[in-house]
Parts: structure tokens; sequence; C-alpha cells
């Protein structure tokens, strides 16, 4: 599995939201928390932004969706 992290521009443009919509979604917990790349630098894996897009795509429920962005977070503490 190839680790590529996204910018927030990058991740704008894949998901289609805009910033202020992104952050709104990570309070709902209904997208990932930022990964700190540094003091004023984060990004997302590119995996988690693809896996949530086709969550969104194939109509999952808020709640569904709640549950695989734990589900990711989970992956990606397990990973380390």
């Amino acid at each position: 599995m190839t680790h590529t992290i996204l910018r927030l521009p990058a991740v704008k443009t894949e998901s289609g939201y805009s910033r202020s919509t992104i952050y709104l979604r990570i309070a709902q917990g209904l997208w990932t928390k930022q990964v700190s790349l540094g003091p004023r630098c984060v990004g997302w894996p590119a995996h988690e932004v693809e896996a949530l897009n086709a969550a969104r795509v194939a109509g999952k429920s808020d709640e569904e969706i709640r549950a695989l962005v734990v589900k990711l977070e989970a992956a990606r503490k397990a990973a380390v």
C-alpha cells in the first residue's frame, strides 16, 4: 500500500468539499482527523480520502461513515 499524504488543496479537489466543510465534517465525526506533518503543516492519508469518498458515493448513511472514520483512525494507530 502506498502511503501518500494529501495536503488540503488536494483533499479539497478529491472530495469536492471546501476547507470549512472538511473541518466541520471532522467535528461531526464524518471525516478523519488530519495528520501533523510539521508545526504548520497537515495532511490526510490518500487511502482514507478515497475510502470516505467511496462511502459517500455508495450512499452510506452518516452513522455508517462515522463507523468507517473510527475504523480508519484505529487502523492508523495500529500501523505505527
